[in-house]
This record gives C-alpha cells, structure tokens and sequence, in this order.
C-alpha cells in the first residue's frame, strides 16, 4: 500500500460519493456488504491488474482494449505503446472508463480523465521519475525504450465504484 493518510480519505470520499449518486439498480447490487473501504481496495489492488480501457474514436464509436494497470495512490495508471490507437483516443478526447474484473469476485469501475505522464513534446508529470522508477522496477530497466516507445497515463477518476462480496476472499489470492 502506497497511499498516504490524505489519499485514502480522497479515494474514500469519491466512492461513498460515486455510490450515493448512481441509480438504484446499481445500488441493489453494490450494498456496504458487498463493497470495498479505500484501505481494502488499496491492499487487494497491489502489483499489475489488467484492466479494460474503454476510449472513443473521432466518430464517437466505442473502444475497448486491455492494459496492464497499477493502482498507485489512490488512482489506476496504465501504459500503451505510442502509436497505438488508444494513445491517439486519448490524446484527442481525453475522457476513459477502465474496468478491473476477476470473476464474480471483484469489479472496480471507474470512470475519468486521463493525464499524460510522460509527453513526447512537452514537460512530463512532476512524480514521473518517481512513476517511471516503479515501473522499471516491474517489468525490467531494458523492456522498453521508456522515453520514445510507451506513453503512461493517469486515470484522474470523476467516479468509481466497487463490487466485492468477500473481502477475505480477495486477500487469500
């Protein structure tokens, strides 16, 4: 767990917030027994997490691809190579769902805007060497050419909800 005191009361906010305002079909289904706190959350989403990233193309036609994504501080951060299509999606129309499933066991939903981590052509975020640290500790120094090959992205989430029956459950995994 990566997540300072002021984090976790910023991610609990946005779920009991998320929650309260969606609809009552929703609400039947995500109860406070069947959800996760900010603390659970952050312990049962360590390491990488695949994750659906959903964009839209120019003609508003719905995209959706896997990335491999890494709920750091409170907020799901996911990479792709650079010219790949999400990356020009989310470059043109910024805003991004990502969904987290593992069966019947666990879904976080989570909707947003994306920030560009590490532009090409412009100054990168103020914790990307703090980030880039992290990820190369990960998946290796060498695997990719960091600067030119893949673009980071972080999910800033204007909603995000979680479903979990058995939280013991999901920390025996």
């Amino acid at each position: 767990m990566r997540e300072t005191p002021e984090e976790l009361e910023r991610l609990q906010a946005l779920l009991d917030a998320s929650l309260s305002r969606s609809t009552s079909h929703l609400r039947s289904i995500i109860s406070s027994e069947r959800t996760l706190t900010a603390e659970q959350l952050t312990r049962v989403l360590t390491g990488m997490r695949t994750l659906a990233l959903s964009t839209v193309t120019a003609k508003g036609e719905p995209r959706v691809s896997g990335v491999d994504g890494h709920f750091l501080h409170g907020r799901w951060h996911f990479g792709t190579a650079r010219d790949a299509a999400k990356a020009r999606h989310l470059a043109a129309r910024p805003a991004a769902s990502v969904a987290h499933l593992r069966g019947e066991d666990l879904g976080v939903f989570t909707h947003g805007e994306v920030e560009i981590l590490n532009p090409r052509d412009g100054e990168p975020a103020a914790d990307w060497p703090y980030l880039l640290g992290y990820l190369k500790d990960f998946y290796g120094d060498d695997l990719f050419d960091w600067d030119n090959e893949v673009v980071y992205y972080r999910l800033h989430p204007r909603w995000m909800t979680v479903y979990a029956p058995d939280l013991a459950k999901l920390l025996t995994e």
